[in-house]
This record gives C-alpha cells, structure tokens and sequence, in this order.
C-alpha cells in the first residue's frame, strides 16, 4: 500500500460469470486515493465504474464476483474481512451515494428513520439522539425546515432534496471515505450545481476523501484533485486533472474531451464513433482500437501496458512507447 494513500485497489478483477464463461467487467485495475483527496472516475456508461464501487464495498452480487486483486483501506485487505466485519465498515468508515434514490431509499419508511438507522446500526447514538441528529444532518445538507421533512417518505420529496438524504446517511457516521457513484445523474442542472456544492462543502467540513464516479467531464473538472478515466473495464489514464485537461495522453480520452459541449453556437457536437464493446466480445489487443484515429500495428495484438506521460501521469497507449 502506498505511503499516504487511505485506499489503494491493488490488480482488482471482477467478473461475471455466464454460460459462455466468466467475463470481466473490471479488469486488472490499480488506484489510490490520499487522504482528503477527491479522485474521479470517468467514462461511458458500461465502463465498469459503478462494479468498481460495488466490488469496494463488496457488494457485487452474483453471478458476478471479485476474482482477484487487493482492496487496501487503512493498512487492511476488505477482501479478508469477514461479512460482519464488512458490514461495520460499510456506512461507518465507507460511505456510498448511489446514483438513484428513490431506489435506494425504503419507500415504505421516514426518511428521519432511515437516517436514524444508520446512526443506531452503528453505535453512533441512542434511540433518543437519533432523531435530533438525524434533523441536523438534514440541517447540514440544506434542507429547509429539517423538523417537519424528517417526517417525509420519499416520495414527498423532490429528486435533489432525496439526493441531499442520501448524502445526509452517507456522511452520518462521518466516515474516512465516501464513493459518490453518480451522484447527479438524474437531476436537472440547476440542482445538479448545487449537489457537487454541497459534496465539496462536506469534504471540507469532515476532512473525508472522495472517490467521485460520473460520466461528466464537466463534474470531474469541477470536483476532483486527479481523474482515471475507465474504458471497457480498464482504467486507460490517470493523473492529476489539470495535466490530463491541458495534456491528455489518450485518443479515448481526447475523444471524451472534444465531445463536451462548448464549441460556437450551431456548431456540430463531436462524437466518439462507434461504441463500447460488449465485455464478453472484447477485441484483441487495446479494447479501443476499433474507434482510435490513432491505431497502428501493436494496437490489435496485445493491450497496452502504462507508459509515463507526464508527472504523476501515465497512459495506456502504444503511442507513448518510444517516449
């Protein structure tokens, strides 16, 4: 485990297992995240970005599972840990904001109890304190009038006011790390702007690291410290997001780039061709040759291995060999 890091995901593979054999939705990916550090991971939809936050949590439900790697969280493996002992760090030393929540929320219960919940599974207060904490946290995540919305089910609330919950629950028992799976995917702009708000504020507030998952650039330049950008279930990049904005040293991640909006009025939006292969139907070689402008000969035999580009920043392309 790296000197500073609060979690390091050391070869982590997960896969699913089929009729046709077992296929890797995460594959061979290796990360840290530093104390008080925001690391965002960015790519499209069926890159592997949410398993990797499940199989950190070990919440990955058959038929798929974790097949090989080390998940290191304050000097320990997650994957010895037995399940009682995983679900005391789950929520307690681990928070995670799941990207929809009226299906993460108990329709059926008050939000104020299922804040409360949290605190009490883990010891964090007595029946009696719960209440009052759970109305603060609320308080803490800008929800007006806390006192009378504790007593709301979810379908009372609006769609950023059950995000502004589930964020309430994931910090509740202030733990070290919160993964943020996206967190504003399913809310207007607006609201959006005033979710990653209040993440930042919460990170400064609590002192807790970051792991944001999102498929917007725009949130990742907003939000994060350093960025890995994911593709077919392999992390493709990382580094710092300044550098990898200035500087990217991928053709996905230039790709991903160009297609932000942004350009002149009435000017045509880029896109990447093509689309991301089927997990079980990778190509040989780099998964993403088949739409790379830049593909040549060793890109179809063998997936590349990192290649420095820069400082703090490296690369899985051909490209950058020679260098």
């Amino acid at each position: 485990m790296a000197e500073g890091a609060l979690l390091s995901i050391e070869h982590l593979t997960t896969v699913f297992d089929t009729s046709k054999g077992s296929v890797a939705a995460v594959d061979d990916i290796s990360f840290e995240i530093r104390s008080g550090e925001t690391l965002g991971v960015v790519g499209e939809s069926g890159s592997g970005k949410s398993v990797t936050a499940l199989s950190i949590m070990r919440l990955v439900q058959p038929p798929g599972r974790i097949a090989a790697g080390r998940i290191m969280f304050k000097d320990r493996d997650l994957l010895t840990l037995d399940e009682r002992a995983m679900q005391r760090v789950r929520g307690a030393e681990i928070g995670l904001i799941f990207q929809e929540p009226m299906t993460a929320l108990n329709p059926v219960f008050r939000v104020g109890d299922q804040i409360a919940e949290t605190l009490l599974v883990h010891g964090r207060a007595t029946r009696r304190e719960a209440r009052a904490n759970a109305i603060e946290l609320l308080r803490a995540v800008r929800i007006t009038n806390p006192e009378s919305r504790i007593d709301d089910y979810p379908h009372q609330l609006s769609g950023g006011m059950r995000q502004r919950v589930l964020i309430a629950m994931a910090i509740a028992c202030q733990p070290a790390l919160v993964i943020a799976d996206e967190p504003t995917t399913a809310l207007d702009v607006t609201i959006q702007a005033e979710i990653l708000d209040l993440l930042r504020d919460m990170k400064a507030a609590l002192g807790l690291s970051l792991l944001l998952i999102t498929h917007d650039l725009g949130v990742i330049a907003e939000t994060a410290d350093r960025v890995a950008v994911m593709y077919a279930g392999r992390i493709v990049e990382t580094g710092p997001v300044r550098e990898i904005f200035r500087s990217p040293a991928h053709p996905y991640t230039r790709g991903l780039l160009a297609s932000m909006p942004g350009g002149r009025p009435g000017q045509r939006l880029r896109a990447i061709e093509g689309s991301v292969p089927m997990l079980g139907d990778l190509p040989p070689g780099c998964a993403f040759n088949p739409r790379c402008p830049d593909r040549f000969e060793p890109c179809t035999t063998a997936p590349p291995p990192d290649y420095p580009a820069g400082v703090a920043h490296s690369a899985r392309c051909y490209l950058h060999a020679a260098r």
